[in-house]
């Protein structure tokens, strides 16, 4: 019998319209109580957008004001540099 392949969730970056497997994306999170968050588990509550594991995605992002307009709220300046910090740890680890 052969062994079932378990299905990888795709989710598609706001910034490079890619679809890309869950693992390779960041998602934030603006909760219901308004906060914006990093969402490392992918299971936190509230309106989730996902970014690419890139500094230019993060950079795009910043730029283009696209996470905000996503999430429909301002995103404080600390959130990127908590994402470029993150992406330059993973990217330390490999």
């Amino acid at each position: 019998m052969e062994k079932q392949q378990k299905k990888v969730p795709l989710r598609k970056c706001i910034i490079t319209k890619e679809k890309l497997p869950k693992s390779e994306l960041i998602r934030v999170v603006r909760t219901p109580e308004g906060t914006i968050e990093l969402d490392k588990t992918g299971k936190k509550n509230g309106r989730g957008a996902y970014i690419q594991k890139q500094e230019k995605a993060i950079q795009k992002a910043r730029k283009s004001n696209m996470l905000a307009r996503h999430l429909e709220t301002a995103i404080p300046e600390e959130l990127y540099v908590e994402l470029m910090e993150l992406i330059r740890n993973e990217s330390g680890d490999t």
